[in-house]
């Protein structure tokens, strides 16, 4: 069987793309294609495929400006080509990925992360007053209807849509109008489980990771933390760098950046609790936290009402360092009964087998539909 997996880019190496290691795993004859790609950014199993990237790739410092030219992802999708006969498409999307052409009489089942987030509900996270230079914020707005039309547009190509939430599918169908099956997006459980659960949150520190994208609300953190002068480590980078670094620094507040794979278990278990402020789609932080042993102070929308529960989390009701704040007063009491094991036994849940053999699944169907059915569920 031949499978052409569809990424919207493959630039750095984070949730999106560890699930696209996972299909590569599954499907291990699978080619790529992708709007962009930094060779060297990803794992193994997707830098050894066939990558067919877009006419984005040959625009000099596309790697760094990507973001620059959504406008132009829309077309550029549409001119790639698949370059060979293929049985199914299966794209992983949060952008355009799921506009690529497809030919007639090949399925084409779309995972989704998130519709275009920065052009829905989230535009103001992103383009809104303070987030974003006003000729940037002038483009946005005048871009937005097109790209609105095109998202809706071109959803409705799409044979079959898997969504990675619960809360993705509800945005499917009110952005797109489209129905969606859901399977959860995988756990790497293997590298986090291996520390014993005894002795942690030893380290006394709270911890927020992830990208600095506006829409995480690691500024809520900042400030939560500042105000109640207790322990916060921030792990991660990106485009709100600047303007957190503009904020006057506070002594409970250690900015780490970027940290290795491998010394990420060990931050998550002599954690307190990880601090999850963003309404996320889904959200793979508060899984790999919990795997550890920890539990998860978190805004209560969104994915994480998905992999959180009463026994492993708490829930704070706005995000505002105010509501944050809260929690965190709270949790010095809720604490008390929490056990490591439960918060395992949550993630073990969401792991890389469970959602092969599932997204196996969604293939086989959707291939049945098409008069085909082969038997994959056995490959995982």
């Amino acid at each position: 069987m031949k499978v052409a997996l569809v990424h919207d880019w493959l630039v750095t190496h984070r949730g999106g793309e560890r699930v696209l290691d996972a299909l590569c795993e599954a499907l291990p004859d699978a080619d790529i294609y992708t709007l962009i790609h930094r060779p060297g950014s990803q794992s193994p199993a997707i830098e050894s495929r066939r990558i067919f990237t877009s006419f984005l790739q040959r625009i000099p410092g596309i790697h760094e400006r990507y973001r620059h030219f959504l406008p132009l992802m829309p077309r550029a999708i549409e001119a790639l080509r698949l370059q060979d006969d293929y049985d199914v498409v299966l794209s992983s999307s949060h952008c355009v990925a799921k506009g690529l052409p497809v030919p007639s009489g090949v399925p084409h089942l779309s995972y989704v992360h998130a519709p275009m987030r920065y052009m829905w509900d989230l535009f103001d996270d992103y383009f809104g007053p303070g987030r974003a230079r006003l000729p940037v914020r002038a483009a946005a707005h005048a871009v937005r209807p097109w790209l609105q039309r095109w998202d809706r547009a071109s959803a409705q190509r799409v044979d079959h849509f898997v969504a990675n939430s619960h809360h993705v599918a509800g945005k499917l169908q009110r952005f797109w109008g489209r129905d969606a099956t859901v399977v959860h997006p995988p756990v790497d459980l293997e590298r986090f489980t291996r520390l014993p659960l005894e002795g942690g949150g030893q380290g006394g520190y709270f911890l927020w990771l992830g990208a600095f994208a506006p829409y995480k609300r690691l500024d809520i953190a900042v400030e939560a933390f500042r105000a109640l002068g207790a322990p916060l480590w921030v792990v991660g980078t990106g485009q709100e760098a600047a303007r957190l670094a503009s904020v006057a620094p506070s002594p409970h507040v250690r900015f780490l950046g970027n940290v290795s794979d491998d010394a990420l278990p060990s931050l998550y278990r002599d954690a307190r609790a990880l601090i999850f402020t963003p309404e996320e789609d889904f959200g793979i932080t508060p899984l790999e936290s919990q795997a550890t042993g920890r539990p998860v102070i978190a805004f209560g929308r969104g994915g994480a009402l998905e992999t959180v529960n009463s026994r492993t989390g708490l829930f704070f009701s706005e995000q505002t360092p105010a509501s944050l704040m809260d929690a965190v007063r709270r949790f010095e009491t809720w604490e008390v009964g929490f056990k490591p094991e439960d918060a395992r036994s949550q993630a073990e849940r969401f792991g890389r087998a469970v959602f092969q053999r599932a997204m196996l699944s969604e293939v086989e169907s959707v291939l049945r539909v098409s008069r085909k059915s082969p038997r994959l569920a056995t490959a995982v």
